[in-house]
């Protein structure tokens, strides 16, 4: 103790001497970045915090949610700045200043995701490339989701969702949706996309390592035991010694009539454009594909099912117009009655949620380190998943079609009749523009510009927001908290706008599968309000978790699906 000092006030400076500390780091922490701006720019760094050294304010980001940018917001403006996943970044909202952000792609600003996301996806994807490479790599992948391919895509999609919906209806329990339809885009991505033949098991070991891949793409870039990006690696190391036995197998059957998954029309746009694409190239793709159509299909999915249950009135509209296009048929062979049912228990158990259970040990598995992933069990077979029925893809319990004659209830719908459901392609944007599945993107500046009287320095990460310029977009008649699908129609001047209704981005970078993504959500919206009919399971309606990924905490959306009784069918 020093001389002439109290205990007490010994205990005083041992307490103050650590605070001064940790004070005087913080503030030499925000010197450091002030003194990063571009001197040869006379405009001043945007307001914000910088935060903890080396943490910054990610801690903070990742507790608070979207509460984190909308009270910085307030605080800040449109244009602030923070420091997120160990770099410098200006967050932005509003349409003028996204616009300039993303038209300024491969001049201003370049694509930039967390060095933890690039490292666990790769070097070879689209979301990685820049300049000649990404163009390179677009033109390949356009293949992949020209009209052409979504035609072929759509029967064993609708075929799938109609398989998936019958699940959920005749389950006696309530039904956790985003867990369900996470199942749901999965099996479309891996058997559809992919075109991987799994058995059940292997579908869920696989589905399981993906979801391990995907918590763990947003984490801090410490490759260090237990840590999420040590998790996300040996996730993606599973699943790439998984692919190239697929992979493999696919190239040695080389049967030209079965070339109609993503996986054949990547190999061969490639050829087309005098690039052979290495076993390497091919892995980081089809992990790329699950990425891009897995979690943000199921997520718009979940909030698809949400705002309809919570406006009924829309669930009306939609079936008045599927009558006014014939496109609305209940199966006359799916009395509500007592009869027999042609999904066995066990095939019943086989397509409960695989994501249920996961999803109520998400916080559980993020503190604790996880069991070891068995490599050996994720093997290609040519064995199918289960088979999707052809002849009675109806929902609700099933009585036989009279004899002689086969169920033909759901008629194929192309994709010249989804484009004719005008009111259809309302909600499912206004689906979008209230709960975008993605938050924002992320971006580099290749060079100090400004935005809202505030230099951008060179080098400094560019995080754009679509639910804040969603959210304040002033072109709106009706308020933009509303769920209004007709602010989309073509008498409404907000259906013309550009820049403020931004859910799959916009410029060199837009989303290439969104007509994909919009096909699956329509057909699984006409399949739930021509078959189904839900409600909730619990007293009141979820929190709804915005980062990274919009879905509701907890997977607490749980809902009771039943048939709907054929408008001519039996009584109940």
């Amino acid at each position: 103790m020093p001389a002439g000092l109290s205990w007490p006030e010994a205990a005083a400076l041992a307490l103050l001497a650590p605070a001064l500390l940790v004070a005087l780091c913080r503030h030499l922490w925000a010197l450091r970045w002030s003194l990063s701006r571009d001197r040869s720019s006379a405009l001043p760094l945007p307001k914000g915090s910088m935060g903890w050294p080396f943490f910054g304010e990610t801690l903070h980001w990742l507790l608070q949610g979207s509460r984190f940018h909308s009270s910085r917001r307030e605080m800040y403006g449109n244009v602030f700045k923070t420091h997120l996943l160990g770099r410098p970044v200006v967050r932005v909202t509003g349409a003028e200043n996204i616009r300039k952000i993303l038209l300024g792609e491969h001049t201003l600003v370049s694509t930039q995701w967390p060095q933890s996301t690039q490292i666990i996806l790769g070097s070879h994807t689209l979301l990685g490339s820049i300049g000649d490479l990404h163009r390179q790599r677009r033109k390949i992948l356009a293949r992949v989701f020209s009209r052409a391919a979504l035609e072929s895509y759509l029967p064993r999609i609708q075929k799938v969702v109609s398989w998936e919906l019958r699940g959920w209806c005749m389950e006696p329990g309530s039904i956790a949706v985003y867990s369900s339809t996470k199942t749901l885009t999965f099996r479309i991505a891996a058997r559809i996309l992919l075109g991987l033949h799994l058995e059940e098991k292997q579908f869920k070991d696989l589905a399981k390592t993906f979801e391990q891949l995907v918590e763990n793409l947003f984490s801090l870039p410490l490759n260090i035991p237990f840590s999420g990006l040590r998790k996300g690696i040996k996730a993606r190391d599973t699943l790439h010694k998984f692919m190239e036995k697929a992979i493999q197998e696919k190239l040695q059957r080389n049967n030209p009539e079965d070339h109609s998954d993503a996986l054949d029309f990547i190999m061969n746009s490639a050829k087309e454009h005098g690039k052979e694409l290495t076993m390497q190239e091919l892995k980081e793709s089809a992990i790329e594909l699950i990425f891009a159509a897995f979690f943000t299909t199921a997520s718009a999915s979940t909030s698809l099912i949400l705002l309809l249950l919570k406006h009924p009135s829309v669930i009306e509209k939609i079936r008045q117009e599927l009558m006014s296009h014939e496109l609305y048929h209940q199966c006359e062979c799916c009395p509500a009655g007592s009869c027999l049912d042609t999904l066995t228990a066990q095939s019943r158990d086989r397509e409960k949620p695989l994501f249920h259970s996961m999803a109520k040990d998400v916080h559980k598995e993020q503190s604790q380190p996880p069991a070891p992933l068995e490599e050996d069990s994720l093997q290609p077979s040519a064995l199918m998943e289960p088979t999707v029925p052809q002849s009675n893809p109806c929902t609700g319990p099933q009585l036989p079609a009279p004899k002689g004659q086969s169920c033909h209830c759901t008629s194929h719908i192309s994709l010249e009749k989804l484009s004719r459901l005008r009111y259809l392609d309302c909600v499912i944007k206004e689906v979008l523009r209230v709960l975008p599945p993605v938050s924002g993107g992320y971006r580099t500046a290749l060079q100090t510009f400004e935005l809202d009287g505030y230099q951008i320095p060179k080098g400094w990460s560019v995080m754009y927001s679509i639910r804040d310029t969603h959210e304040t977009a002033a072109v709106y008649q009706t308020p933009p908290s509303s769920f209004d699908p007709d602010r989309f129609g073509a008498s409404r001047p907000e259906a013309a706008g550009r820049f403020h209704y931004i859910p799959f981005g916009g410029g060199a970078r837009s989303c290439i599968g969104k007509e994909l993504a919009q096909a699956i959500l329509k057909l699984l919206a006409i399949e739930l309000v021509s078959t189904a009919r839900w409600e909730l399971a619990t007293p009141g309606y979820p929190t709804m978790q915005t980062v990274p990924i919009v879905h509701p905490v907890d997977d607490g959306l749980q809902l009771y699906f039943h048939p709907l009784q054929p408008l001519h069918g039996h009584e109940a």
